[in-house]
């Protein structure tokens, strides 16, 4: 297991720290201004909103992959705003585990090479890439399947094999856009476990962007997004009760 040094400044133990983000498109409309957000580790934080709001941008943003208008993010104490192209891309290999709404899954590589990917871009032992993702794969529900290709999968297969390699290499930071999207509730609880138990050992963090009541119980936070930034979700508390009460239901059913 390919373990990495995350120093953070002893006055900031946030893993992501944002300040005064703001985003607009062309043409001039605002998605978001004025949006900070501290997320500690051990803490899962989920992002709700309606749809074009700008909830995707906002995760492409912390990671990196595109650029606000204002503000400032910041990983590991370490802000993106200073670094090149290549600091970025060093910075989101060892650092972020990103789970895509589009999955981007490599269909000519095997599910063990791609998820394998992560650990293979920071150079870990042969022997560690593919019992690392084997590991992964079992852990969503596809342990037997490290041989086929992604081009043969289902879209909820696809979904899985992409939460296994933004999984893989322990990241610090976990963003995922809709991750239980394509899962049946069955497979989206078995991920969902997977995600908390990720962050719970405190030395990781996420943000989940979701629609979904289930996936927003996990959440520590429910921060709603909207163009004045993010706000503590009125009604998060009795969804994710309600959305605890109907997961138990199903199990006892």
């Amino acid at each position: 297991m390919v373990t990495l040094e995350r120093p953070r400044p002893l006055d900031d133990p946030s893993i992501l720290s944002v300040t005064g983000l703001g985003k607009s498109v062309p043409g001039g409309r605002r998605l978001f201004a004025g949006l900070d957000l501290s997320v500690r580790p051990g803490e899962v934080v989920a992002i709700v909103g309606e749809s074009g709001v700008g909830k995707s941008t906002l995760l492409n943003i912390l990671a990196g992959l595109d650029e606000s208008d204002a503000g400032t993010v910041a990983i590991e104490g370490k802000a993106l705003g200073p670094l090149d192209e290549a600091g970025r891309t060093r910075l989101r290999r060892e650092r972020i585990g990103f789970v895509f709404q589009a999955f981007h899954i490599l269909p000519y590589l095997t599910l063990r090479q791609n998820v394998a990917l992560p650990l293979a871009l920071v150079s870990a032992a042969a022997a560690t890439l593919e019992a690392r993702a084997d590991a992964m794969l079992a852990a969503v529900g596809l342990g037997t399947r490290g041989s086929d290709y992604a081009r043969d999968l289902s879209g909820g297969e696809l979904q899985r094999v992409a939460i296994a390699r933004a999984l893989v290499h322990e990241p610090a930071l976990i963003l995922a856009d809709e991750p239980t999207g394509n899962l049946d509730p069955e497979t989206a609880a078995r991920v969902l476990d997977l995600f908390a138990t990720a962050v719970r050992g405190g030395r990781s963090a996420a943000v989940i962007v979701t629609h979904s009541l289930a996936t927003a119980a996990i959440a520590d936070r429910v921060l709603r997004l909207t163009a004045e930034g993010l706000r503590d979700d009125g009604a998060s508390r009795p969804a994710r009760e309600g959305a605890e009460r109907q997961a138990h239901e199903g199990a006892m059913s």
